[in-house]
């Protein structure tokens, strides 16, 4: 019989800014739990992002992804159907829905809960970003599309389904 998650994991406990940061997407990603670190139950990530950051339209093959929005303002794409969300708002995306979103405040910040934390949206995270030089949003610069698409098809965890379903910039 295994023994419980209590018996075979520590806790986990940090302070303000602590966690591995990158930079990913022009954002800030401040990991606060690892799939290792919670044997393999979920991944936490606190993202940064400032105005205009877009994903594009994607989906989570094995993974449910769900967003808490702490501070700002985003545009949802979800499964066709678009939904402002601000501080307070919760998302939950089941696997193979197709999503994306859109920063429209000048700076938001939300919670993104990965569950299961089996270790592939940590490695597409790092695949497709760089450790952060400091815990602050990276120099504005163009997305590298490139990077991010080999990324997704090297670790599985993100399906690329086409560019952000939103309208011009800052839509």
């Amino acid at each position: 019989m295994p023994a419980p998650a209590s018996e075979t994991r520590a806790p986990i406990a940090l302070d303000p800014g602590e966690g591995e940061a990158l930079w990913f997407n022009n954002d800030l990603l401040i990991f606060k739990a690892t799939g290792a670190q919670t044997g393999g139950a979920y991944l936490l990530v606190e993202e940064v992002a400032r105005r205009g950051k877009a994903t594009p339209l994607h989906t989570h093959p094995a993974e449910e992804e769900t967003f808490y929005v702490l501070d700002g303002e985003a545009l949802m794409h979800l499964d066709g159907e678009q939904r402002s969300v601000t501080a307070g708002c919760f998302v939950s995306v089941p696997p193979g829905v197709p999503h994306a979103y859109l920063v429209t405040s000048e700076t938001a910040r939300t919670l993104i809960l990965i569950t299961p934390g089996s270790g592939a949206m940590e490695d597409f995270f790092r695949a497709a970003g760089q450790p952060a030089a400091e815990r602050a949003l990276p120099p504005a610069g163009p997305l590298d599309i490139e990077r991010i698409g080999l990324a997704a098809q090297r670790t599985g965890a993100v399906a690329i389904l086409g560019p952000p379903p939103f309208g011009g910039p800052g839509a």
